[in-house]
């Protein structure tokens, strides 16, 4: 009679540690089921935030913006002396592929280098309120309304005493708009204008290189050398 309840009491003993074994395992895999999880959520919240860096990068290095045509120059060609570059005009569009771009002159710049001179933004802003201009000189005229000039390199009207800007200063101004605020948007078209200084005028030889700084996007690089300088108009290519 004893020996059966000794039996019986090891049995109870064995089952009682086989269920608690059996916790443990459960708790355990528990465990590492949990840990596989955060795991797994971790690796794909980092794989999506690597995705969105490595895009985000490949916008910053494209750039929505391309020279449309040729870089046109008007002269200015003294009675004595070389002749020199009054106002460099360049056409710019968006790409095909490219996204708008915010030309307001508080989130962007535009960086002029020469043989003799860098300043670093001589952006003034765009003409966008004004509308749009058919040409070049309209353009300038109205710049000078606005302050963005101090003098109208083709007449030399301005407040001040000399016949030519003091300060070289760039502004932009729409050829082609589809509204009136100063994104730039696929299909419209504008025109990078940079009005020179007297002692600024680019002259033959020279190399001028003008840096449209974005906020986004990768800077939209323009270089040209002078030719020589025998019309009005000079075509820089």
């Amino acid at each position: 009679m004893n020996l059966i309840q000794k039996g019986h009491k090891n049995n109870s003993h064995r089952a009682l540690i086989g269920l608690e074994s059996a916790i443990i395992i459960i708790a355990f895999v528990i465990v590492v089921a949990g840990l596989a999880f955060v795991v797994i959520n971790m690796g794909l919240s980092t794989s999506q935030t690597a995705k969105t860096a490595i895009r985000s990068t490949m916008t910053s290095a494209s750039s929505s913006l391309e020279p449309e045509g040729k870089v046109i120059a008007s002269s200015y060609r003294p009675p004595v002396g070389q002749p020199s570059l009054n106002v460099t005009s360049i056409p710019i569009k968006i790409v095909g592929s490219g996204e708008s771009v915010n030309l307001d002159p508080s989130v962007t710049a535009v960086k002029y280098l020469s043989n003799q001179i860098t300043y670093d933004n001589i952006y003034s802003g765009t003409l966008m309120a004004s509308g749009t201009f058919s040409s070049l000189k309209t353009a300038t005229a109205q710049a000078l309304v606005l302050g963005y000039i101090d003098r109208d390199p083709f007449t030399g009207a301005g407040p001040g005493n000399d016949d030519w800007p003091s300060e070289t200063a760039a502004f932009i101004y729409w050829t082609v708009a589809s509204n009136t605020n100063n994104i730039l948007e696929v299909g419209e078209h504008v025109v990078l204008a940079i009005v020179f200084a007297a002692g600024d005028r680019p002259e033959y030889i020279d190399t001028i290189r003008v840096e449209l700084i974005l906020r986004d996007g990768s800077t939209l690089t323009v270089e040209r050398i002078i030719p020589p300088i025998t019309n009005e108009i000079v075509d820089l290519g």
